[in-house]
């Protein structure tokens, strides 16, 4: 498309075995009017491959259906948390619909694994989506599904908790994310007091987000005893579907970082501390800018942000622009951070439509538009797999829609001068950037081994969990910066983590996508073309394949070793070197 071409707004696909009629005046209301579409699916009778094939494109249909449904009230609901109706709206799906949903879909698995003509589907993507169908019928247990609605009820409690949270500053009251931007002063004591009025704020709900926290391991591991696991997390490898590695990879994965990035960690940290002259250094000096500058504005409001982040794209790929600038034209956008809203931010990918929903909580800082390019390459990894023929296709694991969106952090970073025309500036940008990845890795080791302590001592106290969080933190933190006085604060730092309570055991996907992420970089720096080349292969294969051979067509190997990682390291502390020249 060219700059005088008419943009053209995608439209839902004709609802063929739903119907257009059924839903056209209203709104999902009960289960009783999805019921006769799974009955229909349940009943019906399949008599050679070609029937099976329409079978699994209604079935598709059906859920992508209820997935874009559950969406929109997920996605209302994120952006007002203190708006009743909007949380009630999203109960009643989860205490309603995805019951009965969760049975019959568990049904519908087994009616497909026990055809006889599910041999004779070999076309690409088949046998993946098989085999993670009887991954999830092995799983499934009846006495679960009112365990799992109760758990995801609990797990919204966090957004409306830390939603809530906000800090009077100089008289301003501001968000947490407004706030965190005055850890970029230059002036020390108003870092110091902008740090710990957070987490004095933060502190003051430890207590309702620990009882949280115990409700929801508690149910989360009878779910696991359930289903005949040992614990959590061994339930949680076999519900994401993780056949391409194990725990035992996982705590490789923690070694290696500790081995290979800590070390850099520390660098950057004595660093930091010998240029800012401060002794000692201390948390709220972790941001600011060593040689005293402002902190960067890459923009001013969402508007710009938006504007300039296509313009970005733009320089990639003329498509890749046109995708953002069609969530724009259909308000599937919501950037700027506001009191009620929830924390974070994400990708929504709506399955009907094709055309994904991006939620933030932007204020005018650098974290706020690697957020944006970061949410963007999950876009645009929902663009290039909306025409996919079934849901199950569309639905890569996290491992790959991480390298979609992390990749693409770096893939942007060339272009970068869109937000900074101040040479310097962006020299700068990219530099922070870029030690921001050598903090992204421990951290996520930090995340990741946490869980694996947390669901294999399911009875542990909040003294227990507090102990360990410490030690473990330890671990991956540099050795520089002192916490002296403030250690109750960083006894509670995992409860920041949203990972934690909404979605446990996705965070290790950040570390290997990382890796992927920087290994998809390298390729582009080497041959612009053939790595973005390889980006968009690798993404426009959805989950029509493993993920190791999905990683192998952007050119990338799957591997989190001590050697590998050390090498990636080699290459971002080279790249880090050059900017400081």
């Amino acid at each position: 498309m060219t700059p005088n071409e008419t943009l053209l707004i995608p439209t839902r696909p004709v609802r063929q075995f739903i119907g257009e009629d059924r839903f056209a005046n209203s709104d999902l209301k009960s289960w009783d009017d999805v019921k006769p579409l799974y009955d229909e699916l349940l009943n019906r009778p399949i008599q050679n491959a070609d029937d099976l094939k329409r079978w699994l494109i209604d079935r598709s249909e059906l859920e992508s259906y209820l997935s874009e449904n559950f969406a929109w009230r997920y996605i209302k609901m994120t952006c007002d948390t203190a708006n009743e109706e909007l949380i009630n709206s999203l109960n009643f799906f989860i205490s309603e619909i995805q019951p009965p949903m969760t049975a019959y879909g568990n049904d519908l698995d087994v009616k497909a694994i026990d055809s006889p003509y599910l041999s004779q589907l070999t076309d690409e993507g088949f046998a993946v989506m098989v085999r993670g169908m009887k991954k999830a019928i092995e799983i499934f247990r009846e006495e679960n599904i009112p365990l799992q609605t109760e758990i995801q009820t609990e797990e919204r409690k966090y957004g409306a908790i830390a939603g809530a949270m906000t800090v009077t500053i100089d008289g301003r009251e501001m968000t947490l994310p407004e706030a965190s931007d005055l850890l970029q002063v230059t002036d020390r004591a108003v870092r110091e007091k902008a740090w710990r009025k957070i987490w004095e704020r933060r502190y003051q709900d430890h207590d309702a987000l620990d009882g949280l926290f115990d409700r929801l391991r508690t149910l989360r591991h009878q779910v696991a005893v359930n289903a005949g696991f040992a614990n959590f997390r061994d339930y949680s490898f076999a519900a994401l579907g993780r056949f391409d590695y194990t725990p035992e990879d996982c705590f490789n994965f923690h070694s290696s970082v500790a081995d290979a990035v800590v070390p850099l960690l520390d660098k950057l940290a004595s660093d930091r501390k010998q240029r800012l002259g401060v002794e000692p250094l201390r948390p709220w000096d972790s941001k600011v800018d060593v040689e005293g500058r402002p902190p960067l504005k890459p923009f001013g409001t969402g508007t710009e942000l938006i504007e300039k982040t296509i313009t970005c794209f733009d320089r990639l790929d003329r498509s890749l622009g046109d995708d953002l600038r069609i969530m724009r034209a259909m308000g599937h956008l919501d950037l700027e951070s506001r009191k009620g809203k929830a924390p974070g931010g994400y990708n929504y990918p709506l399955e009907e439509i094709g055309v994904p929903f991006i939620f933030m909580n932007a204020t005018s800082s650098l974290r706020d538009l690697v957020t944006m390019v970061h949410e963007g390459g999950h876009a645009i990894h929902s663009f290039l797999t909306r025409d996919l023929s079934l849901k199950a296709f569309r639905n890569p694991p996290m491992e790959v829609a991480e390298l979609a969106s992390m990749s693409m952090e770096l893939l942007s970073m060339d272009h970068w001068d869109v937000f900074f025309d101040n040479p310097d500036e962006l020299r700068r940008a990219k530099l922070q950037h870029l030690e921001s990845i050598i903090e992204t890795l421990p951290w996520v080791a930090t995340i990741d081994k946490f869980q694996h302590w947390i669901y294999e001592n399911p009875t542990h106290t909040d003294a227990d969990r507090r102990e360990s969080w410490i030690a473990i933190y330890d671990t991956f933190a540099d050795k520089i910066t002192d916490w002296s006085g403030i250690e109750f604060f960083k006894s509670y730092l995992w409860q920041r983590q949203l990972h934690l309570y909404e979605v446990p055991f996705y965070y290790i996907e950040y570390g290997i996508a990382q890796l992927g992420a920087i290994g998809v970089w390298r390729n582009y720096r080497r041959d612009a073309e053939a790595g973005l080349e390889g980006y968009k292969k690798a993404l426009s294969l959805g989950y029509k394949a493993p993920i190791r051979d999905i990683y192998a067509a952007a050119n990338v190997p799957f591997d989190f070793s001590r050697e590998h990682i050390r090498e990636l390291m080699a290459f971002v502390w080279e790249e880090m070197e050059t900017l400081k020249k």
